[in-house]
């Protein structure tokens, strides 16, 4: 494979296999994305990468992980979307949106205010999670969810992939990773229910599972559905890649086409060994071990790196996040680097 091969996943074909991973600007009002979400991702449309995808976007009001998520809860925040997603097609980059619910870790202040908990009285809310236990030492304990709350969150799901659709996105992905709340069902350290959504890995799966299901219901094959998982807490007694692959498995077999691999968020203190590439392995292995596409994120930095990861096999894509914030046309500086050909904006074929 070659990083400036296209890919066909689904009904979609990726004119190279370089993404622009979901990252949370928090600069919306009332879940609404405006001008600054244009810039930000059409900006790494126009730049070259073949998969732009929106940031974690809360299903619901009470998902987001701050005042100033973006959301897919309403029309009107569809409608803003639909803007988006058109101008990142009519540039060449499938529009991906990641759909999430923060669960325990919601209800904060933006990362650059301290992203401490919000009281309710500086415009927090309940937060919700499988069991009631804080995320931070000091934080009040979420709510944990019943069978009720367990139904709507997955409704949730099921109603913002409608809007994903009506928005014209051609790539939704789920979260189920970084501490947020299908991520916290999965982690026995978070889920300490006894009941059919926790215990054994079957139980704490289920509701990942079953919100995979709803989406399918009106995302179906063959478009393409990513799931995001942290493959490992990275914390004795945590959920770990062993896990992972089998939840793989079970997620290929329930109509996934991808899996993003990533790691972490669960403990606010673990020790994480960030070096570059320090995920990809777990991309490989649940690539190898469940024999499903996967996506390697994580300290990606350089065109030769991501180009040696799909050169090895060890993912089918490479998605960037804070490299793209450094360089919004590192797809263009890929290229160039790797002899490759990409085509420019017609406003830009001067500068190439």
């Amino acid at each position: 494979m070659h990083l400036f091969d296209e890919w066909t996943i689904g009904d979609v074909v990726l004119r190279n296999r370089i993404g622009v991973s979901p990252m949370c600007q928090y600069s919306s009002i009332d879940g609404v994305p405006n001008e600054w979400h244009v810039v930000h991702l059409g900006s790494r449309a126009v730049g070259g990468a073949g998969l732009v995808i929106a940031e974690a976007t809360a299903v619901s009001p009470e998902g987001r992980i701050t005042p100033a998520d973006t959301g897919l809860w309403n029309d009107a925040q569809r409608n803003a979307w639909a803007r988006i997603a058109a101008f990142a097609s009519a540039h060449g980059a499938a529009p991906g949106i990641q759909l999430a619910h923060a669960g325990r870790k919601a209800s904060c202040a933006v990362p650059w205010r301290g992203g401490r908990q919000l009281s309710l009285d500086e415009g927090g809310w309940t937060t919700v999670a499988p069991s009631a236990i804080a995320f931070h030492d000091g934080d009040v304990a979420p709510h944990a969810l019943d069978a009720a709350g367990i139904a709507r969150v997955v409704a949730d799901f099921r109603a913002a992939a409608v809007r994903a659709r009506e928005a014209g996105f051609r790539v939704v992905e789920i979260h189920a990773a970084h501490g947020y709340l299908l991520h916290e069902f999965l982690s026995p350290l978070s889920n300490r229910r006894d009941d059919g959504y926790g215990g054994s890995l079957a139980n704490r799966a289920r509701i990942l599972r079953e919100v995979v299901a709803a989406v399918r219901e009106v995302w179906p094959q063959p478009r393409p559905l990513f799931v995001r998982v942290s493959a490992t807490d990275w914390v004795d007694g945590g959920w770990d890649i062993d896990e992972c692959v089998e939840l793989a498995r079970w997620l290929g077999d329930d109509g996934v086409d991808l899996v993003d691999c990533s790691s972490g968020g669960l403990v606010a203190h673990a020790r994480i060994p960030s070096t570059p590439g320090y995920q990809v392995g777990f991309a490989a292995r649940i690539r190898r071990e469940a024999r499903i596409a996967t996506a390697a994120v994580g300290l990606i930095t350089t065109p030769r790196q991501a180009q040696d990861i799909v050169a090895a096999d060890e993912a089918d894509l490479v998605l960037l996040a804070r490299e793209h914030l450094r360089d919004p046309y590192f797809a263009c500086r890929a290229a160039a680097e790797l002899g490759a050909t990409i085509v420019a904006p017609e406003q830009y074929q001067r500068a190439w």
